[in-house]
């Protein structure tokens, strides 16, 4: 194998050989989070037709004009427009229909007077206000013109996308499928929730890294499928990845030490895994491997939780979104100023878990340490809201340096690594 990479360049790599899910139709409301695959032009101008803002009376605006409590207006009411129903007369002069929210407007109307500016007469009504002269009308194609390009492809589905590809009556709209995300941890000293004995007697340590990873594959846009713990024998290994052939990429968690007990790479060159990279130049998360199992990715991830969460949102998620069909697979990095003097040994860069606060004053955002910063103490990421960068070989870093940081929650992305 060659040289330990730096996460910009195995992150890199890792892109490089992944591909975008097939798209497909599914229901409109199976497309939440989904990336749509087509084009949409509307078929319709939306509204289809004028109607009405409010429950009131349709009329011409000049018939209401100059009306006042003192002096109303009164005008003839000719019929009662619900919604879902159309008018059958034209407004003429001294005319008006009683009409309710989301009705068509009818003919010769340009207006809609509020209820609470009239009498509520039935065959006439008093006008007692003028404000609404002119207003309360919903003009046709104001919302979407027919012919008009509604969302692009590469648009991602949220409430407000299905909303409107429901009122263009898209029923099943193409989207990218959601990639199918196997995740195998390893290790004989971890058991699931489902053995809360062991895990309490502390016999056995809990395997926190299944349902981080399940809940960060779902979070990233992929369908986990969680194939459990193998045990540390090339055995029980081979069977659980023999499970995950159906998957669009492999997950594993733990066992690409160099122990004894380490039999991950050992069985997957059996399997005939071209081996792209083993080891990075970043901590934590140092033991990361990539390759293809024919043409299937794989991702190996330390088995440390800490390790197993950095390196997920440095190489993994990036490459969930790439094949769940967005453009931009990176998060952007912010610049920051740090609140306390930062020391590190190792020649590596590091990432480490903070809380960044809003800048004051025009200054940058600031950005504290989560306390401790050992892969194994998960609390440092449930506390943390970014991943503060700190270069390779920098050592020492003064309080107020300005450092990059990656925010957890930021939902601005970009085609390029910013670490």
């Amino acid at each position: 194998m060659t040289a330990p990479l730096a996460p910009r360049e195995a992150a890199r790599q890792v892109l490089a050989h992944i591909r975008r899910q097939p798209p497909l139709r599914v229901p409109l409301d199976d497309a939440l989070g989904a990336v749509l695959a087509e084009t949409i032009t509307s078929p319709l101008d939306i509204p289809a037709w004028p109607n009405s803002a409010m429950d009131g009376y349709a009329v011409r605006g000049e018939d209401a004009r100059g009306a006042s409590a003192s002096a109303p207006r009164t005008l003839r009411v000719l019929e009662q427009i619900p919604a879902g129903h159309f008018p059958s007369r034209r407004i003429g002069p001294g005319e008006c229909a009683r009409i309710f929210t989301g009705a068509p407007l009818p003919d010769g109307a340009d207006s809609v007077i509020r209820q609470e500016d009239t009498d509520l007469g039935v065959e006439t009504v008093r006008i007692l206000h003028d404000r609404d002269a002119g207003a309360n009308v919903r003009r046709a194609g104001e919302d979407i013109r027919r012919g008009a390009l509604v969302l692009e492809a590469g648009a991602e589905l949220g409430p407000a996308q299905l909303g409107v590809l429901a009122s263009l009556a898209v029923a099943t709209p193409l989207i990218y499928r959601r990639p199918r995300i196997a995740i195998v941890a390893t290790g004989d000293e971890i058991v699931d929730v489902d053995q809360p004995d062991e895990i309490l007697s502390g016999r056995k340590i809990a395997s926190s890294n299944s349902h981080t990873l399940t809940a960060l594959v779902r979070q990233a846009g992929g369908e986990p499928v969680n194939l459990g713990i193998a045990r540390d024998t090339p055995e029980s290994l081979r069977e659980h990845l023999s499970r995950a052939a159906d998957a669009d990429l492999l997950i594993t968690s733990a066992g690409i030490s160099v122990g004894d007990h380490d039999h991950v790479r050992r069985v997957l060159e059996e399997l005939g895994t071209e081996l792209k990279f083993w080891r990075l130049r970043m901590r934590p998360g140092a033991p990361v491997g990539f390759g293809l199992i024919g043409d299937q990715p794989w991702i190996g991830l330390p088995g440390n939780p800490v390790s197993t969460m950095v390196t997920f949102e440095l190489f993994v998620r990036p490459a969930i979104r790439v094949m769940a069909g967005r453009a931009l697979p990176f998060r952007r990095a912010i610049p920051v100023r740090t609140v306390e003097p930062i020391s590190l040994v190792p020649r590596l860069q590091h990432f480490l878990r903070a809380v960044v606060t809003p800048a004051e004053e025009g200054g940058l955002p600031a950005a504290r340490l989560t306390g401790p910063q050992g892969s194994g103490i998960l609390t440092s990421m449930a506390r943390a809201n970014a991943l503060l960068i700190v270069p390779e070989g920098q050592f020492e870093t003064p309080a107020g340096a300005t450092l990059l940081a990656l925010r957890l929650d930021d939902p601005v992305h970009q085609s390029e690594p910013a670490f």
